[in-house]
C-alpha cells in the first residue's frame, strides 16, 4: 500500500510538471478553490448502538489542476480538502489530499459534463477535540461527476463526491465516561462548488 502511495504521488507531481511545460501547445494549468458541502458516513457510540446520520456542514478546498484536450478532454487535479460533520452537539472533521482523474466533454458552448475517479488521501481526522489515528485506510478511492462552465481562463463547476469503499475510524469515546470503542464512517459523500483560474 506504501508503495502505491508514493506511485500514485509520483504520477501525479509527473503529470503536473508536464501540463506546466505544455501549456502553450493548447493544454491548460491552473489554480481552483471552492466550498465542500459535505457528511461523512454514520457513527456508532457503540458495537450495538443506533447509527447516528450526519448533519452536513460547509468545508473548503484549494490546489491545481490541469487540462489536456477542449471538446473533449482529461483534467487531473491535486486539491487539499478540509471538511467537517455535525452528529448532534459532536463535530467530526477530515483534513485529506485529493486528486481526482476526471475526464469531460463538452455539450453546449461554454457547458461541459464529467466523471472520473478520485484518490483520497487522509491526512488528519478529528472527533469533538480527539485526534483518531486509526483509520482503516489513509488511502481510498471515490467517484466524482458534475457540470462545468468555460469562460477563456476562467471556470466553475458543481459536482458530487462519494467514496467508493466503506472506510471506518474506530476511537475511544471520552465523551460517555465509559470507555467504549466507537466507530465512525469516513467516507465522503459532498457537493464540491469550485472556482478555477487557468495561468
Amino acid at each position: 500500500m506504501k508503495n502505491l502511495k508514493k506511485t500514485v504521488i509520483a504520477t501525479v507531481i509527473f503529470a503536473f510538471v508536464g501540463f506546466s511545460m505544455t501549456a502553450q501547445n493548447g493544454n491548460s494549468f491552473g489554480i481552483k478553490g471552492g466550498l465542500n458541502y459535505s457528511a461523512n458516513g454514520d457513527y456508532f457510540e457503540s458495537a450495538s448502538a443506533n447509527a447516528k446520520n450526519p448533519d452536513r456542514n460547509i468545508g473548503y478546498h484549494i490546489g491545481l489542476f490541469g487540462k489536456i484536450g477542449n471538446k473533449f478532454y482529461l483534467k487531473p487535479e491535486l486539491i487539499y480538502t478540509a471538511t467537517k460533520s455535525d452528529y448532534s452537539s459532536d463535530e467530526f472533521s477530515i483534513k485529506k489530499i485529493d486528486a481526482p482523474i476526471l475526464v469531460g466533454v463538452k455539450i453546449l458552448g461554454p457547458v461541459s459534463v464529467f466523471a472520473g475517479p478520485s484518490l483520497q488521501y487522509i491526512l488528519d481526522t478529528e472527533f469533538d477535540g480527539i485526534n483518531i489515528d486509526n483509520v482503516e485506510d489513509d488511502f481510498s478511492v471515490g467517484l466524482n461527476f458534475g457540470i462545468g462552465l468555460s469562460f477563456n481562463n476562467i471556470g466553475i463547476d458543481l459536482r458530487y463526491e462519494r467514496g467508493f469503499n466503506h472506510n471506518e475510524a474506530t476511537f475511544i469515546d471520552t465523551n460517555l465516561g465509559t470507555g467504549i470503542v466507537s466507530r465512525i464512517d469516513t467516507r465522503p459523500d459532498q457537493l464540491i462548488l469550485s472556482l478555477s483560474l487557468a495561468l
